[in-house]
């Protein structure tokens, strides 16, 4: 390629967000100083927390500028390298943007690389074995603490996430209840990832069908979705029961401030916590996680669905099928093959 093909954040979004909010434009490919790796990206991740990027608020990470590539998680491989840790044609792990080059100073996070392990695919290192994995792995254990006989409830649970994380509690002996949309999600979790029942939240009336789900109400939720959905939940906490905060899809798109659970105090009156967390605090021991995956899927008792789309130019509505509902498992996008 002779040019640098860019998706920049036109302007913030309020509301759904969609193609409309980024603008395509052509540069030339830039060219790596002392210590810096110029890399060319092959697969993009997609992940409901971009959306969070794309507004002007103090977050875990700055926000994306208008006019600044899209921000992503991705697998690349180095072009040139000028610095001593990575060589060309090397695959790598990434932060930068929606571009096809980047050029990576591995010093400063977030943009800094991790090589990718000996033989593991690009989609496993951006799914499984990547931040959703980790997300999954460090959220239920350290935070949801499961334990055998247990009942733990996940919702987006035929997301990338929570499908991990509802799989890690059967491995630990718990029973295990997801929440999803439609039936081809829910007949995934019960028949292939071994899920004890699946809620289809589409049916109406969340508040019954946990209740029936959960007839010894619930230890663990692990929630993905926020909204109507955890307030549903948290009618059906036991003593001394834990909500892991993962995530809150439900409201990431909302155009106004969304009240919260009217049942709050069902916290205090079961003597149970809420607790959110980012995987990025949990990163130096990424290792020991992966090293469980791993051990799981080749026992068979850890599987993951990837949603492979392809094109460059269908980088933005990739991201708008996540809070449309259209991915069945993790979203990527494929963009090159490695050289």
């Amino acid at each position: 390629m002779t040019m640098n093909r860019q998706w920049l954040l036109h302007e913030r979004p309020v509301g759904m967000i969609g193609p409309e909010h980024f603008q395509y434009v052509e540069t030339d490919i830039p060219e790596p100083g002392d210590g810096e790796v110029l890399i060319r990206n092959i697969m993009f991740s997609f992940d409901p927390t971009q959306r969070g990027w794309t507004m002007d608020r103090e977050s875990y990470l700055p926000p994306v500028q208008i006019g600044e590539p899209m921000r992503a998680g991705c697998v690349a491989q180095v072009v040139k390298s000028n610095h001593p840790d990575f060589s060309a044609g090397q695959l790598v792990q990434a932060t930068n943007g929606w571009q096809d080059y980047a050029v990576v100073d591995p010093a400063h996070p977030p943009s800094s690389l991790r090589p990718m392990p000996e033989g593991a695919p690009p989609e496993m290192m951006l799914s499984v074995l990547g931040v959703t994995g980790l997300t999954a792995y460090f959220g239920l254990l350290d935070l949801g603490d499961p334990q055998p006989g247990e009942t733990v409830l996940v919702s987006g649970a035929a997301g990338a996430t929570g499908s991990v994380a509802g799989q890690i509690a059967k491995i630990k002996g718990c029973r295990v209840v997801g929440i999803a949309g439609g039936p081809e999600k829910c007949a995934w979790l019960t028949e292939e990832a071994g899920f004890d029942h699946a809620i289809d939240y589409k049916q109406g009336n969340l508040d019954q069908q946990i209740a029936e789900a959960c007839p010894e109400k619930w230890n663990v939720f692990f929630d993905n979705v926020g909204g109507d959905t955890l307030e549903a939940a948290l009618n059906h906490l036991n003593m001394r029961s834990r909500v892991v905060m993962c995530g809150g899809i439900a409201n990431y798109n909302a155009t106004t401030p969304q009240p919260g659970p009217t049942n709050i105090m069902n916290l205090v009156i079961m003597r149970s916590r809420m607790e959110g967390f980012i995987v990025l605090d949990y990163l130096p021991r990424a290792g020991e996680a992966i090293k469980d995956l791993l051990g799981w899927i080749g026992e068979g008792k850890l599987k993951y669905q990837v949603d492979m789309q392809e094109g460059f130019e269908n980088i933005p509505t990739t991201l708008q099928r996540l809070f449309t509902g259209k991915n069945l498992g993790k979203q990527l996008l494929k963009v090159a093959d490695p050289e």
